[in-house]
């Protein structure tokens, strides 16, 4: 059984040029249809003349040009206007002499270079097949002759039209990936930003800790294996920035352990579970969690933190707190570049962010839609 719905897309992916003959194959065969013999262009009002043996070849010549419309469309219209003049002053008005306005349209869409002298040609081809039907005897008149002419014109300013067109949709394309690869450039930063920042933060506070336990070895063995480990991690997460891929999903539960390792409590709790496709949602809450913690391990060190992330079918909330005691909180200025950047893309993405000192202590809230 044919599968119809195959057909458009097999269509596509053939040669433009067996598609634009294809074309000039439907106008050549419409010609020999004996109910719409004599029914195509006519220009002159010449009294219709029998197909004859010449009449295959003016068809040929006025359809298959067709085939290179796109690639060589100046040679299609001067191949088609010599077809379609002999057309006119034998008086066999076929079907096949409407190709005339697609070549015409072809040309004002595709010809790239020397446009005026195109024109001009076409013009100066035009004065001798008017001669020609004068003196063949055409009823029209100068007026009637002039006023084709004219008309002539309406396809090449149809084609041109779509040729400045795709024009503007060229430049609007180039601007969107422009613009693109510009806010890619600043989200990539940004991910710098928030990887580099929160494992350097945390190992610079391991290797001041590390001063500390020179007189309990166990401990600093201890303190000096959670650096290398952060160092590993850093790493880990570079790469995978930098691979253009999301960070695991389960990866929560190893940023908090990781946390924990540097010194910082931290309670965490996680309701429902990432679903299996939630782009930059997930990948954003991870960040909001890293960075939250990052200002907790620089601002308020050995303070109570808590972390909680919600995932519900139509946003996943995250919230990260402390309450302040046994050190100093900062408001959402000292964590500078980091929360704001967070803030722009959270509500970027329609949600809802919030940084900022609470009664007892500091708190980051996000709800992001996915």
């Amino acid at each position: 059984m044919i599968d119809f719905g195959r057909i458009p897309g097999l269509w596509r992916r053939l040669d433009v040029r067996v598609r634009d003959l294809s074309f000039g194959l439907l106008l050549a065969g419409l010609s020999y249809v004996p109910v719409i013999d004599g029914h195509g262009t006519q220009v002159g009002e010449l009294p219709a003349r029998p197909f004859d043996a010449l009449t295959v070849g003016v068809i040929a010549l006025e359809t298959l040009p067709l085939a290179v419309r796109r690639r060589m469309p100046a040679l299609c219209l001067a191949l088609v206007f010599l077809g379609f003049a002999v057309d006119q002053l034998r008086g066999y008005h076929t079907v096949a002499s409407t190709a005339l306005a697609v070549a015409l349209m072809s040309a004002g869409a595709y010809v790239e270079r020397h446009r005026s002298a195109v024109i001009v040609l076409v013009s100066l081809a035009y004065v001798p097949m008017a001669v020609g039907l004068h003196l063949a005897g055409s009823p029209e008149g100068v007026a009637g002759l002039a006023t084709f002419y004219l008309v002539l014109w309406i396809p090449w300013g149809v084609g041109t039209w779509l040729r400045l067109y795709r024009a503007s949709e060229a430049d609007r394309r180039r601007l969107v990936a422009e613009t693109t690869r510009s806010a890619e450039r600043t989200r990539i930063a940004r991910e710098l930003h928030d990887v580099v920042t929160h494992h350097v933060t945390a190992m610079v506070v391991q290797a001041e800790s590390a001063k500390y336990l020179t007189a309990a070895p166990d401990r600093l063995e201890q303190t000096l294996t959670a650096v290398t480990d952060t160092g590993r991690q850093a790493i880990t997460d570079l790469r995978h920035l930098l691979n253009v891929l999301n960070p695991d999903h389960g990866g929560l539960s190893a940023l908090v352990e990781q946390t924990r390792r540097a010194g910082q409590p931290v309670e965490f709790t996680e309701e429902g579970g990432p679903r299996q496709v939630t782009g930059d949602a997930e990948h954003l809450a991870y960040r909001v969690v890293q960075e939250a913690l990052t200002n907790a391990l620089k601002y308020a060190h050995g303070a109570r933190t808590a972390v909680h992330v919600r995932h519900d079918p139509k946003a996943i909330t995250v919230e990260v707190g402390n309450d302040g005691s046994g050190a100093s909180t900062v408001s959402v200025g000292g964590s500078g570049r980091g929360l704001a950047g967070l803030g722009e893309r959270v509500t970027a993405l329609g949600g809802q962010f919030r940084a900022g000192p609470r009664d007892d202590g500091f708190v980051v809230r996000a709800r992001i839609p996915v």
